[in-house]
Formats: C-alpha cells, structure tokens, sequence
C-alpha cells in the first residue's frame, strides 16, 4: 500500500538543497529531484514543493530526516489510508517539530484526550484554556510560518509591525 503527500519546504540555505533531497529520497526509496526558486520571506533563501508516494508513515519519516537541519522551515502532508489518519507535520528552527491528524479538507483534529486534558489544566488554573487549544492546534507554528507559505504561492511578502 502507498500513500501520497507533500513536503513543502518554506526556506532553506542553497548549501542544504541537494542534503534535503537525498534525505527524502532515502526515506520514499526513489530519486528526488525539488524545483528551488528563491524564497522572498527571507532573502538569500530557497523553497520548493514535491509531491511524494510512500509507504502509510512516511511523512514522519521525512520530517525525522529533516528536522535535525536547524535552518530549515518545512512542512510535510500525508493523506489518509487504511487505518491511519492522514496527518500534517511543521517544522520551524525556533519552535521545533508540531504533528497533528488533519481531516480531509486540512482542518486539525484534536483527540478527545487531548482536549480533555487541555480543559482540565486550564480549570486547575495551570493554564488559560485559550492558550492550550492554541497549542493543541500549532498556531505558533502557523504565525511562523505564514509569511513563508504566502510567498510561496506567489503573492508579494507583507511584514506587519505592531506598535503601540
């Protein structure tokens, strides 16, 4: 049984491109060759885009290959198959690697556990429940990660300061 998915690398020092495809060659079993093109968000950096087939795990694969690259800013798909949720992994250098079950149309998913846990810190007054499903649902690495996914789509990079 394969499964498809898509790594999307958001930035990346030129250095690293060709270590980036031979570690996810090495984990789908096939030569892999990205198309890099400059990356706007962060100036003398590169991103690229692959859609991959592997076996049913093979995104945590990928991400365990490229995680331990600390300059590195990725994310990386995996559809649903038989008997595993489909699942979505980001990595940043500042904030490390966030997993989550995603549903077919990439909402997350948060485990029943998981949430019960989050509003039981919150009532012992270990935590706001806001912050928790904040992170439970990766929202530090979505803000992170934003400007390097618009650039990617093409669109020109706004940087918005707060003041005040």
């Amino acid at each position: 049984m394969s499964v498809y998915g898509v790594l999307q690398v958001h930035s990346a020092p030129p250095a690293l491109c060709p270590h980036v495809e031979w570690a996810v060659a090495g984990t789908v079993g096939m030569a892999v060759s990205m198309p890099w093109v400059s990356q706007p968000a962060a100036p003398g950096s590169v991103r690229a885009e692959l859609i991959w087939q592997g076996r049913p795990g093979a995104a945590g694969s990928i991400t365990s290959a490229l995680a331990g690259w600390n300059r590195l800013r990725f994310e990386v798909t995996e559809e649903a198959s038989p008997g595993c949720d489909a699942v979505r992994y980001s990595y940043t250098p500042d904030l490390g690697i966030f997993t989550a079950v995603t549903s077919a149309n990439g909402d997350i998913l948060v485990p029943e556990g998981r949430l019960r846990a989050a509003v039981s810190l919150a009532a012992s007054g270990g935590s706001v429940l806001e912050a928790e499903l904040a992170r439970l649902l990766g929202t530090a690495w979505d803000n992170e990660l934003e400007p390097f996914r618009r650039a990617s789509d093409g669109a020109p990079v706004r940087w918005l300061n707060a003041t005040g």
